[in-house]
């Protein structure tokens, strides 16, 4: 670090699940000093999330899988937190930029503090490297009375659970599609609730034609039997190649009809079914989180689900140099994946700051390259096997909302298409205001996509915006206000040519 630069950091890491944890640790041991933001105030992102303090949980692994690889990164990263890396919690990152100040290759991280964005207090870290591991968010795909009270997503009632040791109600149906299906249900039925049915709108046999790629990863095949021990021994029964084709109750959720799909999704004739409940957590898989990068330019690319992920290279670099990204960013791929990206994105960042480009050329990169791509290969399978058909647009009737935030329904974006010549989900909102509201699209984006391409299939495309997250006016007018970054630890030496990880 240069010492005429005291307010420095060699790297800021956005983001402290999986892969920014993996990051943080790998780059403070190589002799980096790391700025590690995140929104939360504890660390392990989604994945890892634990119970608040005051409720006393004494066995949060009980709601984990894997706790152990989260124990280790957490041991490690307290080895190192009083030398090589500034933890800033409730820290909400809002844009990145590039810093040219002083002729420094560096770039200026803007957050602001509080629990939800709201403290007021904005914040600046400068770095020489960026690695963003801002992981995903549900992806939601809309359907008659999804607006209910008792719907919930499926990482929602997780969450839940997680954080908060509640369940989202007594009798919970869970619907939608991916694997994270099992694991949510699994979960609430080891916590007590009745899961009358797992609704899964694809299936399981795509996975069969990929037989190489499922022998490579045997941890996700023993993932999978632990869920469905589980499923068995509580007697939850996987309907697959149906959906939760409405939602019915007058306060909250009273019970869902379940219809039969065809391959496309197109609900069957005639196949509905009403299942009683008082809760319904429903998902169709997750969405890259990739707004802070694609307003630096980061090329992105089409993912086997339809999502659009960064593009990026063997050793985790993005387009755009100087940046780098781990984890979900690139693709959902589930949290050993992200742990292996985010170690092999801090090595090349070491070797790219200390001049020794040699340092990713070594045996225990190799291995963990290869790891990777064994995993990725993986991702690559479920996230095609899971992918949304075109049909389920036929779900949606006119009155139904698509963007809750500003209540526009079905209807109103299929006339924006077809009376007023819309054919994308920009001028869609520019029409209507869908994907305008607190949330920037993130839950309807998808959905209006679709609609406009007026076909089902089309991804949302991978938008530049100037801010990641809502942020205050206050904030913005700061920008001309002196810096004010967290001074960095002293890590000694800058850069060092190993490349274990520690």
């Amino acid at each position: 670090m240069p010492s005429s630069a005291s307010d420095l950091y060699d790297v800021a890491i956005v983001g402290a699940g999986s892969a920014g944890l993996s990051g943080a640790v790998t780059a403070a041991e190589l002799g980096l000093s790391v700025a590690l933001l995140d929104t939360s105030a504890q660390v392990g992102g989604q994945f890892y999330r634990h119970p608040e303090p005051a409720l006393g949980a004494v066995r949060p692994e009980a709601l984990h899988h894997d706790w152990s690889a989260f124990r280790s990164l957490h041991r490690r990263l307290e080895s190192v937190e009083s030398s090589g890396v500034t933890r800033l919690a409730g820290h909400h990152v809002w844009a990145v930029a590039r810093d040219d100040a002083d002729n420094a290759d560096a770039w200026t991280v803007h957050a602001v503090t509080g629990a939800d964005g709201d403290g007021e207090r904005p914040v600046r870290v400068r770095a020489r490297a960026l690695l963003l591991a801002t992981g995903a968010y549900e992806r939601q795909l809309p359907f008659p009375g999804w607006t209910l009270p008792g719907v919930v997503g499926a990482g929602g009632a997780q969450a839940m659970l997680k954080s908060g040791l509640v369940l989202p109600g007594r009798r919970v149906v869970v619907a939608g599609s991916g694997p994270l299906l099992l694991a949510v249900a699994s979960s609430l039925a080891h916590a007590g609730a009745r899961v009358p049915a797992v609704v899964e709108a694809s299936g399981y046999l795509g996975y069969a034609r990929h037989m190489r790629t499922l022998a490579a990863n045997p941890h996700k095949l023993a993932e999978a039997a632990v869920h469905g021990a589980a499923l068995l021994r509580h007697g939850v029964r996987v309907r697959t190649r149906s959906a939760v084709t409405a939602v019915h109750g007058r306060d909250r959720v009273e019970a869902v009809t379940v219809s039969r799909l065809d391959r496309d999704w197109r609900p069957v004739a005639g196949t509905g079914r009403r299942v009683e409940c008082d809760a319904l957590a429903v998902g169709f898989g997750l969405a890259p989180q990739i707004e802070l990068a694609t307003a630096l330019g980061c090329a992105t690319r089409p993912a086997k689900d339809g999502t659009s992920a960064l593009a990026l290279d063997a050793l985790q670099r993005t387009s755009v140099p100087g940046v780098w990204a781990a984890g979900e960013t690139g693709g959902v791929g589930g949290a050993q994946l992200a742990v292996a990206e985010g170690e092999l994105a801090a090595i090349s960042i070491a070797a790219r700051l200390s001049g020794r480009p040699a340092a990713t050329a070594g045996g225990h990169v190799r291995s963990l390259r290869r790891r990777r791509d064994r995993m990725r290969a993986f991702a690559d399978v479920m996230a095609a096997a899971h992918r949304p058909g075109p049909g389920w647009t036929r779900w949606l009737d006119d009155d139904t909302d698509v963007c809750r935030c500003e209540e526009v329904t079905a209807g109103r974006i299929r006339e924006a298409v077809t009376d007023l010549g819309a054919r994308d989900a920009r001028t869609v909102k520019l029409l209507t205001r869908a994907g305008m509201g607190w949330c920037q699209g993130r839950m309807c984006g998808a959905a209006v996509a679709c609609l406009a391409a007026t076909g089902g299939d089309v991804p949302p495309s991978a938008e530049r915006r100037p801010l990641a997250v809502p942020v205050t006016l206050a904030a913005l007018a700061s920008l001309a206000e002196p810096n004010t970054t967290p001074e960095p630890p002293d890590p000694g030496p800058t850069g060092s040519d190993s490349t274990d990880g520690g």
